[in-house]
């Protein structure tokens, strides 16, 4: 009975130590472990629409902190990486309307330019030179424009859902080379 238990822990531990690699959804990185400090500076706004820059750099930043592996810096002096990045479009289309035509749900879209930098061997680790993300939202009660500087101003909770989905979907594809 001691040698059958002994040939079952040896094939426990064989087939732990041949794990294949993978981790939880969210939790894996295909960076170079040399890359401890990430710098993400503001990003560039090339729509007319100003300050919108802000909430989509922030949560950049919170997500790469919330993965609990890097420290984050807002600049790109004295880092590993860099994550640069351009606002290009952001567009508002009505998606749904009421009985008198008028529009009750719009669909933002933002187009980006985005860029991961590895400094240290001075390559690019991951880019999509046009990303785009798209979420629809119901229009707030009190706002009759489907102009986006009127709708993001007025639609907080808008503009935070939206910074908040992309910079989900930047950080994981360049943690988990997608």
């Amino acid at each position: 009975m001691c040698r059958r238990q002994h040939v079952t822990l040896v094939l426990i531990v064989g087939l732990l130590g041949t794990s294949c690699g993978y981790s939880l959804a969210g939790r894996g990185t295909f960076l170079p472990a040399s890359i401890q400090v990430i710098g993400v500076p503001q990003l560039a706004n090339a729509s007319p629409y100003f300050g919108v820059e802000q909430p989509f750099t922030e949560k950049i930043r919170s997500e790469f902190i919330g993965r609990g592996r890097y420290r984050v810096l807002p600049q790109e002096a004295g880092v590993d990486a860099v994550l640069r990045g351009s606002i290009l479009s952001i567009a508002i289309q009505p998606s749904n309307f009421n009985a008198q035509q008028q529009a009750t749900r719009y669909l933002v879209t933002i187009t980006t330019k985005i860029e991961f930098f590895d400094l240290q061997a001075n390559k690019v680790l991951w880019e999509n030179s046009s990303m785009v993300v798209r979420e629809e939202y119901d229009l707030p009660p009190d706002v009759q424009a489907a102009d986006p500087q009127v709708f993001l101003g007025s639609a907080a909770n808008a503009l935070d859902r939206i910074s908040t989905e992309f910079a989900r979907t930047v950080v994981s594809a360049i943690l988990e080379a997608f």
